[in-house]
């Protein structure tokens, strides 16, 4: 009970004091600026204005009650049980965070989720934006698109089922069903395991995130390569300018806030992945993340809720610097309109 109570007092503080940090000084300063003063000196607050300030709050204090109760709470309870042991009754300090800097596992899932931040963004990002220039240049260009995006419409799983195929092995003298053995065979190799080669098979797992995140990628960059003016494009190339300065020069500077945005979104999703590695190796053969991690240690074989716990905490460590990032760059665009 005593746990429950200071963490509700935690959340109640925690988003006041969110709240008064990014909105709280504006908002008073706007109530200030728009009262009158007194012939004593006070200022006397409007109450018209006083009331148009709160009516805002009250249409969004249902979503804030909801993401205080659904997200701010649960979290604030995830970093308090990583402070205990498996049973959650113990409280053991720092143990488990000591413990993740000394197991192999960890330091091993915390390896290939830094890998998989460096290939999948910017991989995906990429290939939306030349598949988006390419594609408008072109008749069928809008069916290609469609192709392109309907990964995104298939579920991690489902995506990883399809993939499987692909990398599906059979033994020697067998005939191979999976494509990528079936290419290797008809050159003259020898079929492969592929999802237990410890040097490769992590990039066999990005790949389907990249398969899936590059149609995202484009729609949205094509919807921002539409706000680039021809005219400029056009007293370019009467410059002389190439199409790959053209590209670099003209095109990249015009949607970089898109490419943030999108790199930014995909990052945020690959430090959440979990669905494909759990449908194609369950963390085998070194290829563990955190998320996967996480959720062996809670409801498999581990049964340590602290030890999740901790995970889960650093998962959400990690994310927060992002968001903050994404918060700041988008008040400062909102400040220069």
């Amino acid at each position: 009970m005593e746990q429950l109570l200071g963490a509700l007092v935690a959340i109640v503080l925690g988003v006041g004091a969110l709240l008064l940090y990014f909105f709280g000084s504006n908002w008073l300063l706007e109530i200030v600026a728009a009262d009158s003063v007194a012939p004593d000196g006070q200022i006397k607050i409007s109450r018209d204005r006083l009331r148009e300030s709160i009516r805002p709050w009250l249409f969004i204090a249902p979503a804030l009650i909801l993401l205080t109760v659904y997200l701010v709470y649960p979290a604030i309870q995830t970093v308090i049980a990583s402070f205990y042991d498996g049973s959650g009754r113990n409280f053991i300090g720092f143990s488990n965070y000591e413990w993740a800097l000394g197991d192999r596992e960890f330091r091993t899932a915390i390896g290939n989720n830094l890998v998989w931040l460096l290939f999948v963004p910017t991989l995906s990002t990429a290939l939306g934006l030349i598949i988006a220039v390419l594609a408008d240049t072109v008749r069928w260009g809008a069916i290609a698109k469609s192709f392109i995006f309907m990964p995104m419409a298939i579920s991690f799983v489902g995506a990883s089922i399809i993939w499987k195929f692909i990398y599906d092995f059979r033994p020697i003298g067998q005939e191979q069903i999976g494509i990528l053995n079936a290419f290797v065979v008809s050159l003259g190799g020898q079929p492969q395991t592929w999802l237990t080669v410890t040097t490769l098979n992590n990039f066999f797992l990005m790949i389907i995130l990249v398969w899936i995140q590059t149609g995202f990628a484009m729609v949205l960059m094509s919807a921002a390569l539409r706000g680039v003016p021809e005219e400029t494009m056009e007293a370019a190339r009467i410059d002389g300018a190439s199409e790959l300065q053209i590209f670099f020069q003209i095109m990249i500077p015009q949607v970089m806030g898109t490419i943030l945005v999108v790199w930014t979104t995909i990052t945020i999703t690959v430090l959440k992945v979990f669905d494909i590695v759990q449908a194609m190796t369950n963390g085998q053969w070194d290829t563990q993340v955190l998320a996967n991690l996480m959720y062996d240690w809670m409801f498999r074989g581990g049964g340590d809720f602290g030890r999740g716990s901790m995970i889960a905490t650093f998962i959400m460590i990690a994310v927060v610097p992002m968001m903050i990032w994404n918060i700041r760059r988008f008040q400062q665009e909102e400040a220069l309109r």
